[in-house]
Formats: C-alpha cells, sequence, structure tokens
C-alpha cells in the first residue's frame, strides 16, 4: 500500500507539473503562430523526415508512447487502483460517462443542420488531465486530495472512453494482413506475459513492432500503446510507468501542444461559426453538466457516498473537466484529416472552450476553498471519500 501511495503522489505532482509546462508550450505555440515566424513554423511541421511528416511523427509515433502510459495507467487501476472494485468504479464511470456523452450531444445539436461536421462528435468528449491537473496544482492545498483522485480517476476512465471511440469511429480502411500481424505480434507480448517474463526488453521490441503494424493497418496507430500496455505484466509495466512519466509529462505532451495549438487567431466573430461554437460548448457547457449533474444525481439517488469535499469544489472539479486539450486536438485532426480550415476551427474552439473551463474551474475552487480545506470536515460513515486519499498505483 505505500508504494502504492507513493506511486499516486509521484503522478499528481508530475502531471501537475507537467500541466505547467504544457500550458507554456501551448502559449508558445499561439504567440509563433501570430508573429513573423508563423511561415517557418508551419513549414517546419509539414517537413517530411522518411514516411511522416514532423507533425505526423508526433502525433502518430510520439503520442503513441503517450497513450502506452495511458495504457498502463488504466490497466494499473483496474488491478489494484481507484478501479479496482465495483464500489469504487460506480461513481467515476457514472460521471466520465456522463460527461463525455452530454457534451457529444451539445456538439450534435449545434453542428447537426451543418453538413459534414457531426463527424468530429468526439472532440469536446475528452478530458486533459495534465492541464487539468496542472491547475489543481496552483491551488495548492486549496484542493482537496479527494478531489484530485476523484478528477484522476475520472479522467483516466475518460481515456478509456476516447480509446475505444478513435479505434472505432476513427479508423480508416483496413489492411487485414498487417492487422494480422499486430494480432500475432500482441499474441506474442501476451505468451511472455504468461511465461512470467519480466524484463522490459523483449516488450519494447515487440511494442514496436506492434507500432508498425498497426499504423499499416489504417487503424491508428496510437491504440499499439494501449494494447502493448495491456499486454505487458504489471511488474515490469511499473518499472515502464515510472521510466515514462517525466518523458511523457515534460516532453512528448508539452511536444504535441507545441505542434498543434499554433493557430492564427481571428476575431471573436469566428467563434459563432457551427464547428468552433460547437466544440466550446460542448467543453465548458456540456462537460460540467454531465460530470457534475451526474455526480449530484448519483449522490442523491443513493447510487454511491458523496466525495469528500463541498458541492462548490466538486463543481469547480467538473469545470476542469471541460478542459479538453491534448486529447481533443487529437480526436479534432482524425476527424477531419487534411482539411486546414476545420482543423484550424477545431483548434479555435478547443482553446476557447478549454479556456473558459480552466478560468471558471479555477475560480470556483479558489472561491470554495480555503488553504485548510484538505483536513477540514472528516468523512463519517454517511459520506466516506470514494477514492482513498493513500491508495493509487
Amino acid at each position: 500500500m505505500i508504494r502504492i501511495a507513493a506511486a499516486t503522489r509521484a503522478f499528481i505532482a508530475s502531471e501537475a507539473a507537467g500541466g505547467v509546462v504544457l500550458m507554456a508550450a501551448s502559449a508558445c505555440a499561439l504567440i509563433v503562430a501570430n508573429s513573423p515566424l508563423a511561415a517557418d513554423y508551419f513549414h517546419v511541421l509539414h517537413v517530411e523526415l522518411g514516411p511522416l511528416s514532423l507533425h505526423g511523427w508526433v502525433n502518430d509515433a510520439l503520442m503513441a508512447v503517450f497513450f502506452l502510459l495511458v495504457g498502463l495507467e488504466i490497466k494499473a487501476e483496474i488491478t489494484e487502483g481507484q478501479l479496482a472494485s465495483w464500489s469504487q468504479r460506480t461513481l467515476p464511470v457514472i460521471a466520465a460517462a456522463s460527461g463525455m456523452a452530454v457534451p457529444a450531444l451539445v456538439y450534435i445539436a449545434v453542428t447537426a443542420s451543418t453538413p459534414g461536421l457531426t463527424r468530429g462528435w468526439a472532440i469536446p468528449a475528452a478530458t486533459d488531465i495534465a492541464f487539468a491537473m496542472g491547475l489543481l496544482g496552483l491551488l495548492g492545498k486549496r484542493a482537496p486530495a479527494s478531489l484530485k483522485l476523484l478528477l484522476t480517476t475520472i479522467a483516466i476512465v475518460d481515456d478509456m472512453g476516447a480509446v475505444i471511440i478513435i479505434a472505432l469511429a476513427y479508423t480508416a480502411k483496413l489492411n487485414l494482413v498487417a492487422l494480422a500481424g499486430a494480432g500475432v505480434l500482441l499474441a506474442a507480448m501476451l505468451a511472455c506475459s504468461r511465461m512470467r517474463v519480466t524484463r522490459l526488453g523483449p516488450y519494447l521490441v515487440l511494442a514496436v513492432l506492434l507500432w508498425l503494424c498497426v499504423f499499416a493497418s489504417g487503424v491508428h496507430a496510437t491504440i499499439a500503446g494501449v494494447a502493448a500496455a495491456l499486454a505487458i505484466p504489471r511488474a515490469a509495466g511499473l518499472k515502464l510507468e515510472h521510466a515514462l512519466n517525466p518523458w511523457v509529462a515534460f516532453g512528448i505532451v508539452p511536444l504535441f501542444g507545441f505542434a498543434n495549438a499554433g493557430v492564427a487567431l481571428p476575431g471573436w466573430e469566428a467563434l459563432l461559426a457551427p464547428l468552433p461554437l460547437a466544440v466550446a460548448l460542448g467543453l465548458f457547457a456540456g462537460k460540467q453538466v454531465g460530470v457534475f449533474g451526474s455526480i449530484w444525481l448519483a449522490v442523491k439517488a443513493g447510487i454511491a457516498p458523496k466525495p469528500h469535499a463541498r458541492w462548490g469544489q466538486i463543481y469547480g472539479m467538473a469545470l476542469l473537466a471541460g478542459i479538453g486539450f491534448t486529447m481533443s486536438l487529437f480526436i479534432g485532426g482524425l476527424a477531419f484529416p487534411g482539411n486546414a480550415v476545420l482543423t484550424d476551427q477545431v483548434k479555435i474552439g478547443v482553446l476557447a472552450g478549454s479556456l473558459l473551463s480552466a478560468l471558471a474551474g479555477y475560480l470556483v475552487l479558489r472561491s470554495t476553498s480555503t488553504a485548510t480545506t484538505s483536513t477540514m470536515n472528516p468523512p463519517s460513515e454517511s459520506s466516506a471519500p470514494t477514492q482513498p486519499v493513500d491508495v493509487q498505483p
């Protein structure tokens, strides 16, 4: 339990600090994209390096490593963390599912009358845990530990949903031979796990080959990262998770933000176009209604106990769930591939919705919390926390 608690603190610390770095990288991208260096910025991103452009290497290859870490965290949560039992899963699963469905419905309602835009329905369904945890980190002790764990768990369930959406909704024409090769490699990884191979080397070699096959199959290559993570045994996975955390938090995710957040900022009227408006409303309005509304209903209906926090703080956390930056930009690129105009509109909507959610969530949490919040209102039998503060892989 002590080992798991230490991993939890390390994860939250890296996500919070990494979120600050992501904010800085994204701000730099916006500054450069709206400066005399804009032409050079976009040119460099599209320089061809072998089979992919620089932008492609970031989004298809480096982000596969990000998804590998996501997969390891998902597996850890399910096996020995906040999703290990049905009682622990109930509230995060309800909140995450509703927090994905309501933004998608808002998006569809706004874009229904515009042909070709409904394909992006999943764009506002995601939560950016690094960005959200970065803001919670800035609040320090004003943000209860129970809220950080609840938001982390909701975001991990959210990631599961995003992976499924990417695999099913944004898969191109399939190459069955390459897909079969990926299946053989995955089976080999599972066989190594059953034979209790604990050295990371064989798994990493097979994971690289798996990525190549998935890339060639038509399924988005980042899915290989999640599949590989689920095949790696927990002992080896824990070592890999600790090794990857700083590289992903301080390298890959900020680099993704710098490569994808750059967009020439138009006038405010551009936000009223159907696509950016749908994305922004989905993130800002849809997320808070979905997450907070489902938690409130679940608690009032007796389905799950109330988290160890005030309702105002839970609402502030629900607002932060509307920061969909990394995954929303990623899904936006899959939804409208090769369409620079729509991709830029997605970026504008994601930036607007995420910024509104971040500012509102930060202000609500700051106004409803005190520096000693985490020690206030000790849990009783009727209001026990759904997430133990010191237990998380």
